[in-house]
């Protein structure tokens, strides 16, 4: 019988009620034979607290208890009893009281269940609620169990036949591998050697995490079940006639270890949901030096250093006999004295442990618990020996994974401590390797990493000739900086690095003629480069002319860091200037011409990009010829290139001139190819580059004739509001300056009411370009009054009330474009677009008083909207606006005022006549 909670329990009509009904009589029952039990099966599990405790309406009192099941005096850590009883209620804090609560008779304690299940369900979110997945967990494997001795391939496959017609409870059960061996086992023969006969995926009807499970001949096995905010449970079944113990299992290599698991995302004991005293080690359950808030983590990282499922391919079955060799070896260090292990450690060396098969050659026999509890001993040899294969190991995911997993990452924390040099560069560098992985980061911050590897790069980088000791200096200093350069991919570890002094060190080492240490340096800035403060930190150090000096060197690795640092660093307008001064300019059109690295290409393209923002450095651009470089660069590249390229044409196409040499070097084209793509980030850019071009009124013949403004017009149904924008603002050069505008809009069927109602948008940068075209297409009477009919007046009215300068300016001029057709200067009074007209003449932005007096002269001839405009003391402001130098806004602040006393006059005329 499956044990189904949540959606297989039955509810009475009303649903406040669970239904009497054999089902969940038989559900009950079987929860009740659990929890009984329990105390007797695991004592020590059962007195720990729960994370919430139990509670529900009882029908007991004081006098039901007697002997063990009285009302306990026990508390807990902060008073509270562990067993209370307060009619109606009762609360119950651990399976051990509530094993005691149940002996009762049984009627009494049926109902008891039936009252905690019942009130319990309603919420679905306290322990019980665990407590039930944790059975359904039990109710998968040990469906599995043999009723007697060991299990056999056969065995097993038969009971997933009849698991996968166990539709009620489970979802799907799969297996991990396809492939049968001939002696009916699935598992990698390496993993047959112990026993293992395969593993599956077992997804059940009850609970969110899918099951891990792992047949062997001498019991089934729950692995590493992975759930935020729930208990975790690391549970095992052995055969009932074998009973192997769990400590037999954990030398098969069947059981990782049976303490401190600690890959449950807050690197603590597998029973700290509880903060319980783990059975097998001497302390508490790990708790991390650092405040609570270590363990968020930085939301920018990659998705690619999240950590995945185990699942890897199977290897052959021909292993080399070097697997069996490192196998061998490794058991025998398990017993070996010091100077025995140190000769294996040193044996270990001479396989190539660069080869998968021999790293998880030592992973698979337990090497990894040795070689870690290794540098715990006091033997420098051993440390030394151990660390040198770990470093070599852990450039393998899974490896690195599981000495994360064993705590290995705090002892190499705590060796960086040591006087003994070669120690630090060995943990130094093994950390760099482990660090490639979001956990990792956080419990190298969490346990003082951060501070100790920041203190190994104070050393003199460079001098005439170093002594054996400088040189040692400069090697634990490049090893802290690789260290450094893994764990700054961490927001709070850049923080970290910045508060424990790191940037005057790194720009220290940064003035080294050594690669490899420029290499990890650079690399460490141009990663925590994407925080303000190290940006500004890099101006002020001086640290701009050592990245461009480098940029000239002979290593295209070097190379592109140094690019990267500048292209994130020259967002600012005073690094783009450094970059100039310090004739870094031509060095990067220089490195285009590598356009076979793809990686120095992209921070290359990248740094060209930003610093070309800079008017004066285009200039610079337009000499050294890099835009016929950058055109050539618009076919057959990565999209993270082509962003780059794009933009950079784009912020050149500032100058007129450059729109020429983009046309005549065959740009058009394939920019306006680029429209039809997917990448929102290049099509921001993509657009801005179109939208330049059609400035230019050679140009627009061209992107006609390809279509542009049909795929600039379909972008505006883009859902990023980024393309949306960047669109918009493209179609006005396009509106302007194509020979038969009007037509050409009217020919894209839905296009006006399309960008009609991107009125209707919440990004203000979308509001303020869609208002700009609009002001384009309004000047085609025809397109005026489609767009009118399809009600712009109102939107553009619901608008005038934003304090948004850039957005009230291009409103303004839209306004002032569509008062031309019929009713719309009245409409637009009615609908109270007036007054917040005026009050848009208190800005401090000369464009937006030109393109509000243009609206308010329009507005004007209308006699209501002048009496608006008077009562809200628009002559004042205009008078002073009529003296302005600017001729636009004189002439349209002279108008409007004019309107205002000719009214004025007739009404007079009218009141004397």
């Amino acid at each position: 019988m499956g044990l189904t909670i949540s959606r297989a329990v039955q509810w009475s009509s009303d649903g406040d009620q669970l239904e009497n009904s054999p089902l969940n009589n038989d559900i009950l029952t079987e929860i009740l034979l659990f929890t009984e039990g329990f105390e007797d099966r695991h004592p020590q599990e059962a007195s720990i607290p729960f994370c919430e405790p139990l509670q529900w309406n009882t029908s007991l009192e004081a006098a039901d208890f007697t002997g063990e099941s009285a009302v306990s005096l026990e508390c807990d850590d902060k008073g509270r009893p562990l067993l209370q009883l307060s009619p109606p209620a009762i609360t119950v804090h651990s399976f051990y009281h509530l094993s005691n609560l149940l002996k009762l008779s049984k009627d009494k304690k049926m109902k008891e269940v039936w009252a905690c299940l019942e009130g319990e369900l309603l919420c679905m979110h306290s322990l019980l609620y665990y407590c039930f997945w944790l059975l359904s967990c039990i109710f998968v494997v040990c469906v599995l169990l043999p009723r007697e001795g060991r299990l056999s391939p056969a065995a097993v496959n038969t009971e997933v036949d009849l698991l996968k017609r166990e539709n009620r409870v489970l979802k799907s059960v799969h297996y991990t591998s396809d492939y049968v061996f001939s002696n009916g086992c699935r598992s990698p023969p390496w993993r047959q050697m112990e026993g293992e006969i395969c593993s599956l995926i077992i997804e059940t009807c009850d609970t969110e995490p899918t099951l891990f499970i792992t047949c062997n001949t001498s019991g089934v096995f729950l692995n590493e079940v992975r759930k935020l905010s729930r208990c975790f449970f690391s549970i095992y079944f052995n055969a009932a006639s074998k009973g192997s113990t769990r400590s037999q299992l954990r030398n098969k290599g069947l059981v990782k270890r049976n303490y401190c698991i600690s890959h449950f995302q807050k690197n603590k004991c597998i029973y700290s949901t509880f903060n319980h005293k783990c059975s097998s080690c001497s302390s508490s359950a790990i708790k991390s030096p650092g405040g609570a808030d270590d363990f968020s983590e930085s939301s920018s990282e990659d998705e690619e250093d999240e950590e995945k499922p185990e699942r890897r391919a199977e290897i052959p079955t021909d292993l080399p006999s070097e697997y069996w060799q490192i196998q061998k070896l490794v058991k025998y260090l398990k017993g070996a004295n010091q100077t025995a292990t140190v000769i294996v450690l040193c044996t270990l060396r001479d396989f190539n442990l660069v080869q998968e098969t021999c790293q998880l050659a030592i992973r698979d026999v337990g090497g990894l618990e040795v070689l870690i509890n290794l540098l715990d001993t006091d033997d420098i040899r051993c440390n030394i020996g151990s660390l040198k294969i770990l470093r070599e190991i852990s450039c393998n995911s899974l490896i690195r994974q599981t000495i994360a997993d064993l705590g290995g990452l705090q002892t190499m924390v705590s060796i960086l401590d040591t006087p003994v040099k070669e120690l630090k560069c060995l943990a130094a560098e093994t950390i760099a390797n482990v660090a490639k992985f979001r956990r990792a980061r956080r419990t190298v911050r969490q346990y003082g990493g951060i501070k100790r590897l920041v203190e190994l790069l104070d050393c003199l980088p460079d001098s005439v000739s170093l002594s054996a000791e400088q040189e040692r200096d400069a090697d634990v200093a490049r090893c802290g900086a690789l260290a450094l350069w893994s764990c700054s991919k961490s927001t709070r570890n850049k923080e970290s690095i910045r508060q424990a002094g790191g940037i005057p060190l790194l720009a220290r080492l940064l003035k080294s003629s050594q690669k490899n240490m420029l290499i990890p340096v650079v690399g460490t800035l141009q990663e925590c480069a994407s925080e303000k403060s190290y940006r500004i930190a890099i101006q002020t150090e001086g640290m701009i002319e050592d990245l461009v000096k480098n940029l000239s060197c002979d290593n295209q690795e070097l190379q592109m860091h140094c690019a990267s640092a500048i292209f994130k660093c020259a967002e600012d307008k005073h690094t783009r200037d450094l970059v100039r001064q310090y004739d870094g300019l031509k060095p990067l059109v220089m490195l285009l011409n590598k356009a076979e690295n793809k990686q120095l290409l992209a921070a290359t393209t990248g740094a060209i990009w930003k610093c070309s923002i800079s008017l004066e450095n285009v200039a610079k651009f337009q000499e050294y010829r890099a835009l016929e470089i950058l055109v050539g660069l618009l076919k057959d590249q990565p999209e993270e290139v082509l962003v780059n390229v794009v933009g950079a044409l784009g912020e050149c196409a500032q100058i007129s001139e450059n729109l020429a040499t983009i046309r005549k070097s065959g740009g058009i084209q394939p920019l306006v190819k680029l429209l039809s793509g997917t990448n929102q980030a290049l099509l921001v850019n993509v657009t801005k580059a179109v939208g330049a071009c059609a400035t230019d009124p050679e140009n627009m013949p061209i992107i006609d004739r390809l279509d542009g403004v049909r795929l600039l017009w379909s972008l505006l149904k883009n859902p990023s509001p980024d393309v949306q924008a960047s669109a918009a603002w493209a179609i006005c050069p396009c509106i302007e300056n194509a020979k038969d505008a009007g037509e050409m809009v009217r020919s894209f069927v839905g296009g006006l009411e399309l960008i009609v109602n991107l009125l209707k948008s919440q990004n203000k940068d979308v509001l303020a370009s869609v208002c700009a075209a609009i002001a384009k297409i309004a000047k085609d009477v025809e397109n005026l009054a489609v767009i009118s009919d399809h009600g712009v007046v109102p939107m553009l009215a619901n608008l005038t009330n934003t304090v948004d300068d850039k957005l009230r300016r291009y409103l303004a001029e839209a306004i002032a474009c569509c008062c031309m057709w019929g009713s719309n200067c009245v409409s637009f009074g009615e609908a109270g677009a007036v007054a917040p007209l005026v009050h848009y003449l208190h800005s401090k932005d000369p464009l937006v008083h030109q393109a509000t007096a243009r609206a308010l002269f329009e507005l004007s001839k209308d006699p209501n909207n002048c009496i608006t405009m008077h009562e809200n003391g628009v002559v004042k402001l205009l008078l002073i606006m009529i003296g302005s130098t600017d001729a636009i806004l004189q002439e349209a602040a002279a108008s409007c005022v004019a309107n205002i006393r000719c009214l004025a006059l007739a009404n007079d005329k009218a009141k004397n006549g």
